[in-house]
């Protein structure tokens, strides 16, 4: 068993399943099926190739946990030789079909609950509690139709934003697990899509599903049993209760609460007193704003005269998303740094361009990405797919809203499906990028020790705008001075940035008293 952290910088919702998660109710349930099967078996009437022993553990783990009770009791009953019609919702408890039976098996979880109600464990609510305080949305998903009033009964109903059961699976027509519908949903309704969401899962078959639904974060919890079945089932960690799962503290901020940058100036100025400033700056949405179009983004007169003026004082870096030529082509200064496709390309004022060559081996994997996902979305109006070099991003700025999710969805599905990729979000854009340990806060270290720079002598100053930015933020919380650029479309959300401003126009302003701060000094 290993310990694991939430990250409150990456990982914005949580989703827990319920039964032997949150709620000693598994015992229960296992119950319930073992109190179904033993009597069903007991009395049906033996064919040759029919196997009639009891009703096992093993089996409640293999063919029936985490799935909706219509297909645990087909499952279970098919690799027992025995075959019966699903059936309808409408079938009485008499028949035997896969709704008759799996109605009498709610008929007796019921029963047992009523007379040993429904336990939340101990474990549970001190995690989610500190998940909420640092921000992060919590879900609970199950495939019982009984989990509202499971929930009531442990008095856990208040603990979550979302709650996705069987009752609505059935009205949405969901699929059980391992597909990941549910996971789907849940995400869709917490507006976090898979790849910032966390699961906690204790079957197998939930835990594959989150893996197909392409979730940034699979946490296996064996109260019982080996933990090697979930690892194998495709978990990334596998704690024995929720007390090993922990929330990784930060000093990130609200929006709201970051102070304005233009409005302490006077602050900002004496931090930088005796020292030299070197400054990293993302573009789309920071020097430049953001257009429907990203093809037409264009960086302002005034931008480029401030950057010139910073330039002859001062280092000077722009670190982007965009490919490395794509960036310095749209910023056109001599003696820059550069930073493109999120630091996977690297230049410097007269250097050719460097390549981290760990990206190369995603390359093929983004060839096959990017055929799929063209193909795909190709009949979702307004959806682009743009590829750079080292990333894959698929614009929704354009798309209808009812059309959103099934692009987000689409994206993190296919880009699951190759390993050697992981998912990144930003402004109505996803992305593919390489699976590495590289990101634009390694890229701005990695330009701050080429330049010579770092040490005491300097401060280095990033400002961005985005999720992908608070990367580089977080670098330089503790040596340098951090800048964002509010954004409507993200809301209130965290951030490592010591200061903020309302647009690019007003960081313009701001990186102009830079510039006359480095003119005097």
């Amino acid at each position: 068993m290993v310990t694991t952290n939430i990250d409150p910088c990456h990982h914005r919702a949580v989703l827990f399943d319920m039964d032997g998660v949150i709620t000693d109710t598994a015992s229960v349930h296992s119950a319930a099926w073992k109190r179904l099967f033993d009597r069903y078996l007991a009395d049906r009437t033996r064919t040759p190739g029919e196997d009639h022993r009891p009703f096992s553990d093993a089996d409640y783990t293999q063919y029936v946990d985490g799935k909706p009770r219509v297909d645990g009791v087909l499952d279970f009953l098919g690799s027992r030789g025995i075959t019966l019609p699903r059936g309808s919702a409408d079938d009485d408890i008499s028949l035997e079909t896969g709704h008759g039976l799996g109605k009498l098996k709610d008929r007796y979880f019921r029963d047992a609950l009523a007379s040993t109600g429904a336990l939340l464990f101990g474990d549970a609510e001190p995690l989610i509690g500190s998940l909420r305080r640092h921000g992060i949305r919590t879900a609970v998903i199950s495939a019982s139709r009984n989990c509202a009033r499971v929930l009531e009964q442990a008095g856990a109903a208040q603990l979550f934003d979302v709650r996705v059961d069987g009752v609505l699976a059935d009205e949405l027509g969901l699929p059980g697990k391992p597909d990941p519908a549910v996971f789907l949903e849940a995400a869709r309704r917490l507006d976090t899509p898979a790849s910032a969401s966390v699961v906690v899962e204790d079957a197998q078959a939930g835990v594959q599903a989150a893996r197909i639904g392409g979730f940034g974060l699979v946490i296996g919890v064996a109260r019982t049993g080996p933990p090697s079945r979930l690892m194998e089932a495709g978990a990334d960690a596998v704690v024995s209760a929720l007390s090993d799962v922990s929330v990784a503290e930060s000093a990130e901020r609200r929006l709201s609460e970051v102070p304005d940058g233009l409005d302490r100036w006077d602050e900002i100025a004496d931090r930088l007193q005796g020292r030299r400033p070197v400054l990293l700056l993302d573009f789309d949405g920071t020097l430049a704003p953001i257009r429907d179009d990203p093809t037409k983004v264009t960086m302002p007169l005034k931008a480029r005269e401030v950057l010139q003026r910073l330039a002859r004082n001062c280092p000077v870096a722009i670190l982007s998303g965009r490919d490395l030529q794509d960036v310095r082509r749209r910023v056109r200064i001599d003696g820059l740094w550069y930073a493109g496709s999120h630091g996977f390309e690297l230049a410097g004022p007269d250097d050719a361009p460097i390549t981290q060559q760990a990206g190369d081996s995603a390359l093929p994997d983004l060839d096959d990405a990017e055929r799929l996902l063209s193909s795909e979305l190709e009949p979702v109006p307004g959806a682009r797919v743009d590829r750079k070099r080292f990333a894959l991003a698929v614009h929704y700025r354009n798309v209808r809203p009812d059309d959103v999710d099934h692009v987000i969805s689409t994206v993190d599905r296919i880009g699951g499906a190759f390993p050697s990729l992981r998912t990144a979000q930003g402004r109505r854009v996803v992305e593919l990028l390489p699976d590495i340990d590289w990101n634009k806060g390694r890229a701005l270290r990695w330009l701050l020790d080429r330049m010579g720079l770092s040490g005491t002598a300097v401060v280095p100053v990033f400002a961005g705008d985005d999720y992908t930015d608070e990367d580089a933020l977080r670098e330089i919380h503790e040596d340098g001075i951090g800048l964002v650029v509010r954004s409507a479309e993200h809301g209130d959300r965290l951030t490592w940035a010591h200061y903020s401003v309302d647009d690019p126009r007003s960081l313009i302003a701001l990186l102009a008293r830079f510039a006359s701060l480095a003119e005097t000094a």
